[in-house]
């Protein structure tokens, strides 16, 4: 899915105890802008904005954050935006 800016989205559904190894895996996979987690009724539970300097302890956080969700959901959607670089 793309919107008017050039940005694409994906979308990936995923049960609450694999949550948290998708999100690793999607932001270790790099060139992601933004990771929203929603939930089965589709309200955002949390939004994070990833730039190429969030890494190591400044990133611990966002973890517990995630782990936390994790624990609470059954399923949900992690929603990824990327840039679309083949205009660029």
């Amino acid at each position: 899915m793309s919107d008017f800016n050039g940005d694409h989205y994906e979308d990936f559904k995923v049960r609450g105890e694999e949550l948290l190894a998708k999100a690793r895996d999607l932001i270790r996979e790099g060139n992601i802008r933004r990771l929203t987690i929603i939930n089965d009724e589709g309200r955002t539970l949390i939004e994070i904005p990833l730039t190429i300097g969030v890494i190591g302890a400044m990133f611990l956080p966002v973890w517990a954050a995630i782990g936390a969700i994790a624990a609470v959901v059954s399923d949900c959607t992690i929603r990824i935006e990327k840039n679309d670089e083949e205009g660029s």
